[in-house]
């Protein structure tokens, strides 16, 4: 098999300045909303991009867990290398890639750590495995596999019976966008994408070459 050979015509639909909500969190509502009823799996899972205090950059998957107005809400270990990047450089990137729809919005902004009490709050809503292993796992770190089931037997025991708790090193982060790109997969390589820049309290909007 050729890599470079590999193609796909994209030609399902298409985007227009006309189409698209003045408001871009209202926007990405409507495309998230469609994606939810396309039974796409996982319609929340996001590339997130950070960079270190050398500017060097790394890029993982994580899960959205919420949007508003504000910005773009996950949750993770605050000692993990995404949260040791975000102290250093609170500057990131979030992309969704919707196959099933030929969509992908990326989105830029600064992030920074939500209130602690909407941490506590989500995380009494995590599986108990789920708040065992926050505590289990030193995130990013060496470790061998007998050690981390080590770490997770013992936090079991510690918390049987009893109410987990959330670890301090443990919570969410907000990216509060100031950039937001829509892209409509279109044929022979020519997508549709329109861009939402902020501009103090609004938003201009404008189609950017493919």
């Amino acid at each position: 098999m050729n890599i470079a050979d590999l193609r796909k015509e994209y030609s399902t639909r298409e985007l227009s300045e006309s189409d698209v909500n003045p408001d871009p969190i209202l926007q990405f509502e409507g495309w998230f909303n469609e994606a939810l009823d396309s039974e796409i799996n996982e319609p929340n899972v996001m590339a997130l991009a950070t960079v270190d205090e050398k500017g060097k950059p790394s890029c993982r998957i994580v899960l959205l867990k919420g949007f508003d107005a504000e910005g773009f809400v996950f949750f993770t270990n605050y000692l993990s290398k995404k949260g040791a990047d975000l102290g250093q450089n609170p500057n990131a990137a979030i992309t969704f890639f919707w196959q099933g729809l030929e969509r992908q919005v990326r989105i830029e902004g600064k992030v920074e750590k939500i209130p602690e009490r909407d941490s506590d709050l989500y995380f009494e809503l995590r599986p108990e495995g789920s708040k065992i292993g926050a505590w289990s796992s030193p995130q990013s770190q060496p470790i061998s596999q007998r050690e981390l089931l080590d770490n997770q037997r013992e936090f079991a025991q510690k918390f049987n019976g009893t109410t987990v708790p959330r670890p301090s090193f443990w919570g969410g982060y907000i990216l509060k966008p100031d950039i937001i790109e829509f892209w409509q997969g279109r044929p022979n390589r020519l997508h549709d994408r329109i861009v939402y820049q902020k501009s103090g309290d609004s938003w201009a909007i404008q189609r950017v070459a493919p």
